[in-house]
């Protein structure tokens, strides 16, 4: 049986160090394995790592004033095991006909965005780094927006070719999604990877919906129709909590079919439990990674 791996791309903004961020993962999926009390341990993982593209100095605790750039706010902390939320069935009505209703204003049939000016001004103000990742153009190479993508692509690729002899389960949170269906999609098609896991994922967003679609039209493939990325072989997993505002459209089945393996996004939605100061936040990764039903779903991949 082939070695089995994780490999894991964080989402938006500064994060603590590489060796830091790799320790939060690892012991959230582990408190998860436990709560569902799994005889399996971790396998092996890596962090596929790409703050420091745009931050100078990763956060960190050692920093005493909360007001400090550099100060980690949101650090691993365990489950207080508070219970989840009751009947949200409202919730989801509602969500779901925002969301169609956002596909519609900003979205055409074919798939390319109205109001370019509108959905530039949304990324460039409230997601920087995406903005730097989509810029199309760049008059002065010495800003990162000019090779910003290239070195996280880079990034993914080499640690998506070091594991090719592993069973890899590849998770991307946030962000760290777009990344990794970028480049499953059209920088490596043929690189096979077992199970593609998202968390909190915005790829569902007509934003991001339009810039995947363009980029197929660039590479002379229709446009009006995404696809699974063609080397996963098993599945794709999508989890996300209806309070996420980032993962907002949360079923990715509706706008991803299944390529020729047959496999296309299973979308369900969980309860993110992460909170600190009394503050919750459910769209953190360390949330995502100890819910029951990521536990499950790690537990099947290495069993199978």
């Amino acid at each position: 049986m082939p070695k089995k791996i994780i490999l894991a791309i964080h989402g938006l903004g500064n994060k603590p160090s590489k060796r830091t961020l790799t320790n939060y993962w690892i012991k959230s999926i582990q408190e998860g394995l436990d709560q569902i009390k799994s005889p399996l341990k971790m396998p092996e993982f890596e962090m596929i790592y790409w703050a420091d593209i745009f931050h100078e100095k990763p956060l960190t605790r050692r920093k005493k004033k909360p007001d400090d750039p550099f100060y980690y706010h949101e650090p691993y902390t365990k489950s207080d095991n508070k219970p989840q939320r009751i009947d949200e069935s409202t919730r989801v009505k509602i969500i779901e006909f925002l969301g169609h209703q956002i596909n519609q204003l900003f979205l055409k049939r074919d798939l390319s965005l109205n109001h370019n000016v509108l959905t530039d001004f949304i990324l460039e103000n409230y997601f920087k780094e995406l903005s730097a990742y989509y810029h199309e153009v760049c008059n002065d190479q010495n800003k990162i927006e000019c090779f910003a993508k290239d070195l996280i692509q880079r990034r993914t690729i080499i640690a998506l070719e070091k594991f090719q002899d592993h069973e890899i389960m590849l998770i991307g949170h946030s962000m760290g999604s777009i990344i990794a269906f970028d480049v499953l999609t059209f920088l490596v098609p043929k690189l096979k990877i077992h199970s593609f896991v998202t968390i909190g994922s915005p790829l569902g967003l007509p934003i991001v919906v339009g810039k995947i679609a363009a980029e197929q039209k660039i590479i002379g493939e229709v446009g009006d129709i995404l696809h699974t990325p063609p080397g996963v072989t098993h599945h794709w997993k999508n989890f996300s909590d209806l309070h996420d505002n980032i993962a907002l459209k949360h079923r990715l089945a509706d706008d991803f079919k299944a390529n020729k393996h047959g496999v296309k996004p299973n979308d369900s939605l969980v309860f993110n439990d992460y909170m600190i100061d009394d503050l919750a936040n459910p769209h953190k990764s360390f949330g995502y990674l100890r819910t029951p039903e990521f536990s499950n779903f790690v537990v099947d991949f290495l069993k199978n």
